[in-house]
């Protein structure tokens, strides 16, 4: 495995980040964020963390919406049965819905405290390294939210603060709001970024890199969309049927042309069209660890692999050449057929 700094940060992360979304399932609400279909349940993510620590994995991000907390539930058992807590940097989330009440989601100060307190919980554990706002919340003003973020870095119980898929003038506005007033500013930006969607290069990324925030990008298999199993009319695996969301976000005959760019590069190199996707967001500027899910062990170790993958100019100059501009997807903004392309 390799490592670098998060960001200006002075902590070391692995250059993968093992992602939990879908670890969960079972029964779960109407207004929760799960993955039915597809999920992994607590029995069989135990192999799937063992690999990753076995691998050197140390960085872990979950969130409190994923299977309506059971995520975070699964991920504090398996990281305090098998790891020293002060060898890992656990990530979470707080602003999505966890319960019918307005008020339990989004980023007031009654949320973001209540959140905390009930990750923690959830997790067993005494504090979080990277506590993140999962989207934007326009109801709420950014004052508020940054004030609640750093007494809770304040009183121990958050180390690192980071954001996740917003717009450059709202990132901006956050972090001089926070220097303004000597808050403690986001260490780090968990974007949508991968060779299908680029959009994050024309401003946001540019930003995190002049401010020093580290860039741990979500999705950057698009959904599974870049491992060659998707075809215009679905796929061949249980996620493909019934993730209505990346059939919102990708599918596009220019997507598809860039998944077969990728897989000509994978067949010409002899490994995975996943390997050459993944390797390409590691190698792009101020990338620090892309987040890389898994329902299958032979998914995660065929991922691990990508960080020893070295893609030359002329491989990332193929890949990158079908690309075609987007809306903005990701954000929270209105669904992605609704915006011109």
């Amino acid at each position: 495995m390799q490592y670098t700094t998060l960001g200006k940060t002075g902590i070391t992360v692995s250059r993968i980040c093992l992602g939990t979304m879908s670890y969960g399932g079972g029964d779960l609400p109407d207004w929760a964020l799960g993955t039915k279909g597809w999920h992994v349940d607590m029995e069989s993510a135990r192999e799937h963390f063992k690999i990753a620590l076995d691998a050197g994995i140390n960085f872990f991000d979950t969130a409190d919406v994923y299977s309506a907390g059971l995520s975070e539930e699964i991920t504090g058992h398996y990281l305090r049965e098998m790891a020293s807590r002060d060898d890992i940097i656990l990530a979470t989330k707080v602003h999505g819905v966890m319960g019918s009440s307005p008020n339990k989601r989004g980023l007031s100060r009654k949320h973001i405290v209540e959140g905390c307190e009930n990750s923690l919980r959830r997790l067993g554990m005494d504090f979080i390294d990277l506590y993140q706002i999962h989207r934007w919340d326009p109801k709420t003003p950014i004052e508020e939210t940054l004030e609640a973020l750093d007494s809770l870095v304040r009183a121990g119980k958050v180390r690192y603060l980071g954001a996740s898929s917003m717009a450059a003038w709202q990132l901006s506005k956050a972090l001089y709001t926070a220097r303004e007033n000597r808050w403690h500013r986001f260490s780090s930006m968990q974007n949508h970024y991968n060779l299908i969607y680029r959009e994050e290069e024309r401003e946001v990324i540019p930003l995190c890199m002049d401010q020093g925030l580290a860039l741990i990008p979500w999705s950057p298999l698009a959904r599974g969309f870049l491992t060659g199993t998707r075809k215009p009319g679905g796929g061949d695996t249980k996620r493909s049927e019934v993730d209505t969301f990346a059939k919102d976000m990708y599918y596009s005959p220019d997507d598809f042309a860039v998944a077969d760019a990728v897989g000509a590069v994978a067949k010409q190199r002899g490994c995975t069209a996943a390997q050459v996707a993944l390797a390409w967001v590691l190698q792009a500027p101020g990338v620090t660890a892309p987040i890389v899910g898994a329902t299958k062990t032979g998914q995660l170790t065929e991922l691990i692999a990508a960080v020893d993958i070295k893609l030359r100019a002329e491989e990332v100059a193929a890949v990158e050449k079908p690309y075609k501009p987007h809306g903005i997807l990701g954000h929270g903004q209105p669904s992605p057929k609704s915006m011109v392309k």
